[in-house]
C-alpha cells in the first residue's frame, strides 16, 4: 500500500431541509389550522481516528465529502427525516488544517477520537410554528441553512516516542530491525528507506515504546536534495530524537562532517526541533579499532560541543542496543511522572509540539513555493522559445516564398 501522508479534501455538511407550509384539512372540519412541520437537520462531518489506518492514501484520488441533505418537513405536523452525518475515517495522529487559513481545527491522537469540521444545517420551520393567537393561518415557513462548506489538508504525523536521525545508510533501519519486530527494507546503497517504519521496542511485560525511521537525510535536504525534509514532520511529536552517525562511511567521508550537516539541516528546518532532546548514538563501532572509535568521538564532541548522551552500538550486531534501549525507557518513564506530577509541564510540551509542527508546516510550505516559483520560471522560458521558433518559421517563410 502507498503511504500517503498529506491530502487535500473539501468536505461540505448537509443542508437543512425547509419547512412545510400545509393545513389540517379533514371532513367536517373545515377549518383545521397549520399542520405543516419542521424539516431535518443538515448531517454533519466528522473525522474519526482509525487505529486500522496508517495511510491517508485512501483521499488521494476521492477528495471531495458531502453529507446528507436533511428532509423538508410533511404535513400532519410531520418532522423531515435528518441528514445522516459522514463519518470519514482517518489514521491515528492525523492533524486537519484549514486549508483557507492554516487554522489547526484539530489533532486525533487516540484510537476512536472524532472530530465534527463541517456542521450540519439546520432545519427550516413549518407553520405551524407561526400560529398565535392573532394569526390563526400562517403561511409562513422558512427555508433550511445550508451547511458548512470547508478546505481541509489533512497531515499525517506518526505517533512515536523516538525518531531515528540520520545520513543514508546510517544504520537506522537496521537498528529498528535489531530492537524490534519491524521489518524495513536494508540494503548496501542509499534511500533504502523511502517512507517512514515504525517499530514496537519490547523489553518486558508493560515495559516498551516506540521508535519511528524516517528516510535519510542529506545536505542540502532543506533545499530539496534527496527526498528532502517533508518527513521530517513526523518527528514532530517524538520526545527523543536518537542521531546516529556512521563511524565508517561507505564513500570515505568523514563522520564529524556528515554529522555537522545533519544538524544544520534539521536547525533550517525547525529551531524547536533542533533544540529537542537528542542522543548521539556512534554505530558500526565492529569495524574499528577502539582507538579509532575513541578518537572520531572526540572529534565529534568537539565540533558539536556536545555535553548529551553518547553510546557506541553495533546496530547489526546487537552491541550496546540493549544498554541504549533500557536507557530510552528509563528517560520516557522519568519524564511521563513528571508530568503527571507536574500537569503544567503536559501543557508545555504539547505547546513545543504544536510550535515544532508550526515551523515544519511552513517550512515546506515554503520550500513548495518556491519550487513552483522555479517550474513557472521554466515554463515561461519554454513558452519563450516555442514563441521564437514560430517567429523564425514565419520569417523563413517570407524569404523562401517563390
Amino acid at each position: 500500500m502507498k503511504f500517503v501522508d498529506e491530502a487535500p479534501i473539501g468536505v461540505r455538511a448537509g443542508k437543512g431541509g425547509g419547512g412545510c407550509l400545509s393545513f389540517r384539512r379533514e371532513k367536517y372540519i373545515p377549518r383545521g389550522g397549520p399542520d405543516g412541520g419542521d424539516g431535518g437537520d443538515g448531517g454533519s462531518v466528522i473525522l474519526e481516528a482509525d487505529a486500522d489506518l496508517n495511510t491517508l492514501v485512501d483521499y488521494r484520488f476521492q477528495r471531495n465529502f458531502q453529507a446528507q441533505n436533511g428532509e423538508p418537513g410533511k404535513g400532519r405536523n410531520r418532522a423531515g427525516r435528518k441528514g445522516e452525518d459522514l463519518i470519514l475515517k482517518v489514521p491515528v495522529g492525523t492533524t486537519v488544517i484549514n486549508a483557507d487559513n492554516d487554522e489547526v481545527l484539530g489533532d486525533l491522537t487516540t484510537a476512536g477520537q472524532q472530530l465534527k469540521v463541517a456542521q450540519g444545517g439546520f432545519h427550516g420551520l413549518g407553520n405551524t410554528r407561526f400560529k398565535s393567537s392573532t394569526n390563526r393561518a400562517p403561511r409562513q415557513t422558512s427555508p433550511g441553512s445550508e451547511g458548512d462548506v470547508l478546505s481541509l489538508r489533512l497531515e499525517l504525523k506518526l505517533l512515536a516516542d523516538v525518531g531515528l536521525l540520520g545520513l543514508p545508510n546510517a544504520g537506522k533501519s537496521t537498528l529498528i530491525r535489531a530492537v524490534s519486530a519491524a521489518t524495513p527494507k536494508v540494503a548496501d546503497y542509499p534511500f533504502t528507506t523511502l517512507v517512514p517504519n515504525l517499530g514496537v521496542v519490547q523489553l518486558g511485560p508493560y515495559r516498551s515504546f516506540v521508535m519511528a525511521d524516517v528516510p535519510g537525510l542529506i545536505e542540502g535536504a532543506s533545499s530539496g536534495a534527496g527526498l528532502g525534509i517533508r518527513f521530517l514532520k513526523h518527528l514532530t511529536r517524538t520526545r527523543l530524537l536518537l542521531h546516529l552517525v556512521d563511524l565508517l562511511p561507505a564513500d570515505g567521508s568523514d563522520p564529524v562532517q556528515n554529522t555537522l550537516s545533519i544538524h544544520r539541516e534539521l536547525d533550517n528546518f525547525s529551531h524547536t526541533l533542533a533544540r529537542r532532546d537528542r542522543w548521539l548514538v556512534l554505530n558500526k563501532v565492529d569495524l574499528l579499532s577502539d582507538q579509532e572509535v575513541a578518537a572520531i568521538r572526540q572529534s565529534l564532541l568537539d565540533a558539536l560541543q556536545w555535553t548529551g548522551p553518547v553510546y557506541q552500538i553495533s546496530a547489526l550486531s546487537g552491541a550496546g542496543t540493549n544498554q541504549l534501549c533500557e536507557d530510552i525507557h528509563a528517560y520516557l518513564e522519568h519524564s511521563k511522572q513528571r508530568e503527571i506530577e507536574d500537569p503544567e509541564l503536559l501543557h508545555q510540551e504539547r505547546a513545543v509540539q504544536a510550535q515544532m509542527q508550526l515551523e515544519a508546516r511552513q517550512q515546506i510550505e515554503k520550500l513548495r513555493n518556491e519550487r513552483h516559483a522555479t517550474q513557472g520560471i521554466v515554463d515561461d522560458l519554454n513558452d519563450d522559445d516555442d514563441d521564437d521558433d514560430d517567429d523564425d518559421d514565419e520569417q523563413m517563410e517570407v524569404i523562401y516564398r517563390p
